[in-house]
């Protein structure tokens, strides 16, 4: 028997998401500073830790998140008549110097403070353990745009600490598959290839440091709801993370490939590079926790022999 106020409930939760999507499709861009590509992700964590579920949620609970649905999406539209442009101009009052960082910020601040508050109606305290990654997906993506705003480029040291080292890496790399000459000073690679020169600058968020933050937020938040042993939990985090930089690492290589070997149009270039991180490490996630349950689900049943 279908658990039809669960999947009403689901629409509720996601309808101001499906809004976005349907509404200002050319805002849902992949790239992570660029637009509310993150609507999607956090949508899809969110359908596949409540479908199925067996818990009954009673009609008032249900009605009781339709008015906060409704304000979310009134701040959607309200963006497109002013608003957005006054959080533009508040960016000033706070000396943000990244504008598309500190304006997308408040899309997932006010996405994720409405998923947090209406699985709280539907869940209570529980919701936690129910169905955490989406909202910690969209908080944690809040959080990244924050300290994009207030820091960029590479004024947050403690982030940008690691990115010579990915650098020094992806320079090891080229050359060992001799794509062209690459040369690292600091945080910057000169590349010479097919088509000329290019130098690139590596700040921490286009060397996937915040993809790090992301997944170990989300990582942990999954490990938390599932009943395994705490050691391998820890075995997963790590290995996870582990699998997190190499990505990142694929990732570097991948755009300095690009210009080594396809253009060194900075427009052409950039393109690729908007969309080359999440199009890698998203996939990624996914995969990961989906490893992780075949791998546990065949434990328990072993177990249960």
């Amino acid at each position: 028997m279908q658990n039809w106020n669960l999947i009403i409930g689901i629409l509720i939760i996601a309808s101001p998401i499906l809004f976005a999507m349907a509404a200002y499709p050319d805002s849902i861009s992949l790239s992570w500073n660029e637009g509310r590509g993150g609507y999607l992700f956090g949508l899809v964590f969110i359908v596949a830790e409540l479908i199925g579920l067996k818990i009954i949620i009673s009609k008032k609970r249900l009605v009781a998140v339709i008015p906060l649905s409704t304000l979310t999406i009134l701040y959607l539209i309200s963006l497109e008549h002013g608003l957005r442009d006054y959080i533009i101009e508040s960016a000033e009052q706070f000396d943000v110097q990244l504008i598309f960082s500190w304006t997308w910020m408040w899309d997932f601040i006010v996405m994720a403070i409405f998923i947090v508050v209406g699985l709280s109606i539907f869940f209570g305290k529980r919701w936690i353990r129910i169905a955490p990654a989406g909202p910690i997906f969209l908080t944690g993506t809040a959080i990244i745009l924050s300290l994009d705003a207030f820091f960029p480029y590479d004024t947050l040291g403690p982030l940008q600490y690691i990115v010579p080292y990915f650098v020094q890496a992806n320079v090891w790399l080229v050359t060992l598959f001799d794509l062209g000459t690459a040369v690292a000073k600091d945080n910057v690679m000169f590349l010479r290839g097919d088509h000329g020169s290019m130098a690139l600058q590596v700040f921490w968020p286009s060397a996937g440091v915040h993809s790090i933050i992301i997944f170990s937020l989300v990582i942990g938040a999954f490990m938390l709801k599932m009943n395994i042993p705490r050691r391998r939990k820890v075995v997963y985090f790590v290995l996870g993370i582990i699998g997190t930089i190499i990505v990142n690492l694929i990732r570097i290589f991948s755009l300095s490939w690009y210009a080594l070997k396809v253009t060194t149009d900075p427009e052409a270039w950039q393109a690729y590079h908007e969309i080359a991180g999440e199009i890698m490490f998203l996939p990624w996630l996914f995969a990961f926790i989906l490893v992780v349950i075949i791998i546990e689900s065949r434990r328990l049943k072993k177990l249960e022999k």
